[in-house]
């Protein structure tokens, strides 16, 4: 179910507030270069590893960590510094190489993205298959020191965890509270961790694991489980729980809250 609301909420999610002429350009990146009247002047330049690319006229052009806008803008002045008379030029990005964010943790497919100027937390777990059954509620999501500029957005409830590390309710999200959607940096990770569980065993009609909340007592856990069969009695209930590295055995009453790691066992009635 989350997997399906988060790929909903995609479909909602407004576009994140960055203008991707301010995309900082960098290695491999691919930039679209067009002049007005001149199509020997226009095309598709690669980025070299140092930075510059190869432009009729003025030879190499250092673009390495500067934007869109700023590339643009030093064409322009090289071309107006005695090869053309107000050039009117437009920069964008072809292909986006140089810059990638990642995805780790339980998603289908973890792994580094291409980061493309804008993208939000969304269109990110969007791009990485989205996140697994075993998912937990919540992702973080770390910022790298050596990020691109950083790209608003409003995150109105997000909690500052450690450092520059993000917290997001993944249910808030999915209940339609968007400004738990992050707009990403370059070098962003992003990390999903896998739920909290119990196992339920003995009689039960579904015996098995099962993704806890905070706060799920016995009684929960068993209706997840399909609850008690005929043959099981809720007065039989037993909880084992590691403490302190060992192995303990408590009473199971149907109140008691559960803890990640427990084993609910259901034992059969007397008669």
């Amino acid at each position: 179910m989350l997997i399906v609301l988060l790929l909903a909420a995609l479909q909602t999610a407004p576009a994140a507030n960055a203008d991707p002429r301010l995309y900082v350009v960098g290695p491999n990146d691919v930039l679209t270069i067009t002049v007005y009247n001149q199509p020997q002047l226009s095309g598709k330049f690669v980025v070299e590893a140092d930075g510059t690319f190869a432009y009729p006229l003025l030879g190499r052009v250092a673009a390495g960590g500067l934007s869109i806008r700023a590339v643009e803008d030093k064409v322009r002045q090289g071309l107006a510094n005695g090869f053309l008379k107000d050039p009117q030029i437009t920069a964008t990005v072809d292909q986006y190489r140089s810059q990638q964010i990642f995805v780790m943790g339980e998603v289908k497919q973890p792994g580094p993205l291409q980061f493309t100027g804008s993208m939000t937390l969304i269109e990110a777990l969007a791009r990485a298959g989205s996140v697994t059954e075993r998912a937990g509620t919540e992702a973080l999501i770390v910022h790298s020191d050596a990020g691109g500029a950083a790209v608003s957005a409003p995150v109105a409830s997000a909690n500052t965890a450690r450092g520059d590390a993000i917290r997001i309710d993944l249910q808030k999200l999915q209940s339609g509270t968007l400004a738990q959607n992050l707009a990403l940096r370059p070098g962003d990770t992003i990390f999903v961790p896998r739920a909290l569980t119990v196992f339920v065993s003995g009689n039960v009609r579904m015996p098995g694991e099962y993704v806890i909340r905070a706060g799920m007592t016995v009684r929960q856990a068993l209706a997840l489980a399909g609850g008690v069969t005929d043959r099981g009695s809720t007065r039989r209930v037993q909880i084992i729980r590691l403490v302190d590295g060992k192995e303990t055995t408590i009473g199971g009453d149907l109140q008691k809250t559960v803890e990640p790691g427990d084993t609910i066992v259901v034992n059969e009635r007397f008669f």
